[in-house]
């Protein structure tokens, strides 16, 4: 369904020279407000939808464009690094407000974000990445621009983009351009996924009729689920769970594009089933709902968690995505017969019938309606669970265990806290933390770019400014994508970073060893206060064991609770989780599976 925004019907002035005078001189037709610019529309369509943040790094072609937003009230133009990094804090920024944007310049700096918006794209984050493109005089020419590959076609970066976004636009004219923008950003609020917008570097400032107003609000057609389909689907699904004997709900990633985590909620509190999530769909649902069991991830679930759910006689999936990470390469025990799969738009049932054009909300919430309570699932946990022990207590000056550390950050956590959890085994000691009401909580898991959490912290700390952040990075990723822990200093934040120090891709390791996954160790801590350079609000330390973690956390939590901490704690190079060491092996074992026979 097509997105309609409200076009400006205004006149064209009587010549084709904007601003201008009629031929005859009079005065009958207004001259065009300065301000009525290119520019100033898209900044205040970007603060309009929320992005009030936008995240950049400037260029030659995008510097005209960059005045715009800093002149725009409620606008605020985030300084990066690196354009990597500001692609990552678009994402980050999205995952807390709903959408986000970055702005670069074209090529050099297009080429270096696409790898932060094909993240973003995987997770279904509406980002608007906008280019200062080249002068539109240049198009249509044969001319050879910089910040090119030397050829004169300037469509390199659009075709490269064209995979990872939803919609591009390439504004080289003004007539067309208030369309192309609107049309841009709906589509991203409508598809939920990346837009690229670029807008050649000689066109912001220069005024034209149709902008001449305030922008007309976004009227984006809603999504209708057919209610024929609705029905159909609702009867079937109900009639196959109500004559379970143990049924379960597990919830996957997809539940955030779908809006769709009330009505999930909704159902689990009306059927009674256990509840699950998926590994990547952690946070979506609150943790202490009453039946809430853990994280369904195959051999390397959370406690007691895969048994009741692989052990049902039916199971409804939410939103799930199955690659070869969330099956733990490929080894889940589900049998299609047995489930529903729940898509955005799209019900399946068994190996039955299929409804399409049937939205997740809609359904799960007309499923509630008319499913029997069943409280069956959950009582077997129950009757299993056994709680988890402690680690044991580390001896005085004992070197630090990392499940000891994450015994403390767990301490942590509250409603005024966010979790962001890099690639590597912080997505495994980070699944086992129980999130307390209105924690926040995010990582990456299907693009898995490692070096992403630092721009995502960036972003979602500065969307999310009653929350206190709390990054868990491993050494390896941090090296990726350090600079802009200047750019949270530059914004006043007050982010607690975990770096574990490990001395190596240490997930890797445990998929494929090798010389390649040890890196060379830095001093973070001294590469943290040499990026602090005596601006802003900034501590750091070292910590080695138990009692030094303690007294770390106790002043970043107490004295130092209004500044950026950066906290580095030294472990042992094998010191992994034993989810781990359980899915790095089978990972392996699907990676390396022979050529089948031809």
């Amino acid at each position: 369904m097509d997105a309609k925004i409200g076009p400006l019907d205004v006149s064209k002035p009587p010549c084709s020279d904007v601003g201008s005078l009629p031929h005859n001189g009079t005065a009958s037709t207004p001259l065009i407000s300065s301000e009525w610019t290119l520019g100033r529309h898209l900044a205040r369509r970007l603060v309009e939808i929320g992005a009030t943040d936008v995240f950049s790094v400037p260029g030659d072609f995008n510097l005209t464009l960059l005045d715009h937003f800093i002149a725009e009230p409620g606008l605020t133009l985030v300084g990066c690094c690196n354009e990597l990094n500001a692609g990552y804090a678009a994402d980050g920024f999205a995952r807390s407000r709903g959408v986000g944007a970055c702005v670069v310049t074209f090529t050099v700096g297009g080429l270096s974000v696409i790898n932060a918006i094909a993240g973003a794209y995987s997770e279904n984050l509406p980002v608007i990445c906008i280019v200062g493109g080249p002068n539109s005089n240049d198009f249509g020419t044969n001319r050879i621009l910089h910040h090119t590959i030397g050829l004169p076609d300037f469509s390199q970066e659009m075709r490269c983009f064209q995979t990872v976004t939803c919609y591009q636009a390439v504004v080289n004219d003004l007539d067309h351009a208030h369309e192309q923008i609107d049309t841009a950003i709906s589509t991203a609020l409508k598809e939920s996924k990346p837009v690229y917008i670029s807008v050649s570097c000689n066109l912001p400032a220069i005024p034209h009729p149709t902008f001449s107003r305030e922008p007309v609000p976004f009227s984006i057609a809603p999504r209708l689920s057919n209610h024929m389909g609705l029905e159909a689907a609702v009867e079937v699904a109900a009639e196959f769970l109500n004559k379970a004997v143990k049924p379960v709900l597990v919830g996957g990633p997809k539940l955030r594009v779908a809006k769709a985590s009330g009505a999930f909620v909704e159902l689990a509190d009306a059927c009674g089933y256990a509840l699950a999530m998926m590994p990547s769909a952690k946070g979506l649902v609150p943790e202490h709902h009453p039946h809430f069991i853990g994280t369904y991830w195959g051999a390397v679930s959370t406690a007691f968690c895969a048994e009741i759910v692989e052990s049902a006689d039916a199971y409804l999936f939410a939103g799930p995505i199955f690659n070869d990470y969330s099956s733990v390469g490929y080894s889940l025990l589900l049998k299609k017969e047995k489930a529903i799969f729940v898509q955005p738009d799209r019900v399946v049932i068994a190996n039955g019938p299929a409804f399409g054009c049937v939205l997740m909300k809609d359904f799960l919430s007309a499923l509630a309606k008319r499913l029997k309570h069943n409280k069956t699932a959950y009582e077997n946990y129950h009757r299993i669970f056994v709680p988890e022990g402690h680690p044991l207590k580390c001896e005085p000056n004992e070197a630090l265990r990392v499940n000891v550390l994450f015994q403390h950050i767990q301490k942590m956590l509250s409603g005024d806290t966010a979790v962001i959890a890099e690639t590597g085994d912080s997505w495994f000691n980070c699944q086992k933390l129980k999130l307390p009401e209105g924690c926040g909580y995010e990582f990456q898991m299907q693009y898995g770019s490692i070096g992403w959490s630092v721009g995502a912290t960036l972003g979602y700390a500065q969307a999310a400014k009653d929350k206190r952040v709390i990054a868990c990075i491993g050494d390896g990723s941090f090296q990726v994508t350090a600079q802009d822990v200047s750019t949270m200093l530059r914004c006043g934040q007050r982010t607690i970073i975990f770096l574990i120090n490990n001395g190596g891709y240490t997930i890797e390791v445990e998929i494929h060893d090798g010389p390649y996954n040890v890196i060379k160790n830095w001093n973070y801590t001294g590469l943290v206060d040499a990026i602090h350079n005596g601006e802003g609000k900034c501590w750091t330390t070292k910590v080695r064991c138990e009692e030094e973690l303690i007294e770390a956390i106790a002043t970043a939590t107490g004295e130092k609770k209004d500044c950026f901490c950066f906290i580095e704690v030294i472990v042992h190079k094998d010191d992994t989780s034993k989810e781990l060491l359980e899915w790095g092996s089978r990972v392996s074992a699907a990676n390396s599976r022979p050529p089948n026979p031809q």
